[in-house]
């Protein structure tokens, strides 16, 4: 068997080194095809968030495939949709109720675009028809997503000339920030439609934290200057920061959500929208056009929402969130002692994250060998090494994951 014809993601096809060849998984665990075993410290792109192999999404998902796999959105419902639908606003906050589905976080944030976009077309406000993202902004590589990411700093920036011409502007974390904010919306909220945050952590954007009460704040501010919300939950939602959605954290509520990644604990790709009321009802009309015109094939399959209804499952019968306060604790503890080393500019832990920072972009691929070589899989990019495990993982594993953080970085800087 050879790769040389697959396409692999993020990657120069030119100079990258073969690929590993992951055999099973079970657990925390990635089983190589030449017998070696990976802890994996980063859940598949956070996705796998009760492990590996769960056997009661394996169970669900068995059942759902022998049953019916796929049935078009189109004219037809069906019970998983209806299921995962009710249960997913049960648990969002406030009036987080119209759920509309895709298959990836990128469509979701493309949905979330289009709906913010249409919300005031349908009132006659055709003005606002810009974003306004911040530094260090990533929400995906499809090409209205694209075009909110971070112009500089974020994996995009050739494309600039080719998007849409959107606001990306600092995050208001400080009261000097906050106000130059305030006097730029209002001069310009009347061509904006929505601003577009990652609440509390901008992952892919190098793991930028902030506080729940500076999201709040950005919030009031957004809406004092009549701009849609929309929070981008795609790697903070399922637990993951400490609380079920990071929204509740600063205890608001965006316009829109969106949410992917460990919708389905791991198994299969699963997006979903989620508007509030006034969102949803601006689409109400006997007017067709005022329709929402968005229907992603897979929309809603059936074989994802089953995954995704065992998944919340077990946030339901497994304490998750108790084990994301342990998962801190010892990431905090055993994470510390990299501020030490030479080159470290920080360390930062919130929930089942963990952060080490360097104060230069170090050579990736000898960082990513050596993780290897310690028995580990993480996944450094940019000047971030971290860690966003299965929230199951064993307290064993994951000391062997830190460990081997510490030991790669004062072996590599040492150098």
């Amino acid at each position: 068997m050879s790769f040389e014809k697959l396409w692999l993601p993020y990657a120069q096809m030119k100079t990258v080194p073969d690929p590993l060849r992951a055999v099973r998984t079970s657990g925390t665990t990635i089983h190589l095809d030449d017998g070696r075993a990976l802890v994996d410290g980063i859940a598949s792109w956070w996705t796998a968030c009760h492990g590996y192999n769960h056997p009661h999404i394996g169970a669900a998902v068995s059942q759902q495939l022998s049953a019916m796999p796929h049935i078009m959105l189109g004219g037809l419902v069906h019970e998983p949709v209806e299921r995962l639908t009710e249960r997913l606003a049960a648990k969002l906050p406030g009036d987080l109720d119209y759920c509309f589905y895709s298959e990836s976080g990128s469509i979701a944030v493309e949905v979330a675009m289009k709906m913010a976009l249409q919300y005031w077309l349908n009132r006659g406000v055709g003005a606002k028809h810009q974003f306004l993202s911040f530094h260090s902004a990533y929400h995906g590589d499809s090409l209205g997503a694209m075009s909110i990411c971070d112009p500089a700093e974020g994996m995009h920036s050739k494309f600039t000339g080719a998007l849409l011409p959107q606001v990306n502007r600092e995050f208001p974390d400080t009261a000097r920030q906050l106000a130059e904010l305030d006097e730029y919306l209002a001069e310009n909220a009347r061509t904006l439609a929505a601003v577009v945050v990652e609440p509390l952590v901008q992952a892919a954007g190098g793991f930028v934290f902030h506080s729940p009460e500076s999201l709040r704040r950005m919030t009031e501010l957004a809406r004092r200057h009549d701009l849609l919300v929309v929070f981008d939950e795609i790697a903070t939602g399922f637990g993951r920061t400490g609380s079920m959605f990071a929204c509740e954290q600063a205890t608001v509520t965006p316009d829109i959500i969106t949410l992917s990644k460990a919708l389905t604990g791991g198994t299969l790709p699963l997006a979903v929208t989620v508007a509030r009321r006034h969102v949803f009802e601006a689409f109400l009309s006997n007017d067709f056009e005022s329709a929402l015109m968005h229907g992603p094939t897979y929309c809603g399959n059936p074989l994802a929402c089953a995954a995704a209804n065992a998944s919340l499952d077990l946030f339901e019968s497994e304490p998750r969130l108790a084990q994301v306060a342990v998962i801190e604790s010892q990431l905090q503890a055993e994470l510390a002692k990299c501020a030490a080393l030479p080159g470290v500019s920080d360390v930062r832990v919130m929930g089942a994250i963990g952060v080490v920072e360097l104060a230069r972009a170090p050579n990736l691929a000898i960082l990513r060998r050596m993780f290897v070589d310690c028995g580990v899989w993480i996944r450094p990019f940019g000047k971030t090494v971290y860690l966003m495990p299965a929230l199951t993982i064993r307290s064993d594993d994951l000391s062997l994951l830190t460990q081997s953080i510490y030991s790669v970085l004062a072996e590599y800087l040492g150098n």
